[in-house]
């Protein structure tokens, strides 16, 4: 995800890379499957076009 932004923003992040904290994990997933299956939702927009998107709303919402 930083590196989707950092393309977005044509910047690098600084980044401050520390070891596992407590309550970190090392992998997560959403499953939809109940949604999907209940009201009929599947999700339809990219990682990186959903990046995308709120990179222009942010700019324009905060006018930067």
């Amino acid at each position: 995800m930083v590196a989707l932004l950092e393309k977005e923003l044509s910047r690098t992040a600084v980044k401050d890379m520390l070891p596992m904290q407590p309550g970190d994990v090392t992998e997560t997933f959403a499953d939809v499957g109940d949604l999907m299956r209940d009201v009929g939702f599947k999700p339809q927009t990219s990682i990186e076009d959903g990046i995308r998107d709120f990179v222009a709303w942010y700019r324009g919402h905060y006018k930067v």
